[in-house]
């Protein structure tokens, strides 16, 4: 979440934010889309910026606290996919070593 880090640090900062980002200092009007990577792992960025390579519109858009709500409510395992992948097939192997007589 770059763009988060900028804006933050801007506004601790006290820096002109980039344009479309900001329309007061204390008042994030920019509006976001949720992203989600090949890991299934999400992000927000704003729509007025193109989507960076690797990542994949998932149809929600929304002031920043809404796009948040929405991944906080379906990001419900924080592990990358291919973890979670490696660790199932561990759990079936050792339930197929388990089950051997």
């Amino acid at each position: 979440m770059a763009a988060d880090l900028i804006i933050e640090n801007n506004i601790e900062t006290g820096n002109k934010h980039p344009e479309g980002f900001m329309d007061t200092e204390n008042e994030d009007t920019t509006v976001y889309r949720v992203v989600i990577n090949h890991e299934e792992q999400y992000s927000i960025w704003p729509v007025h910026l193109e989507i960076p390579a690797g990542w994949s519109d998932v149809g929600v858009e929304g002031q920043k606290a809404e796009c948040l709500s929405h991944i906080e409510e379906v990001w419900t395992d924080m592990r990358p996919l291919s973890l979670r992948q490696k660790m199932d097939q561990a759990d079936e192997e050792k339930a197929e070593i388990d089950s051997e007589p």
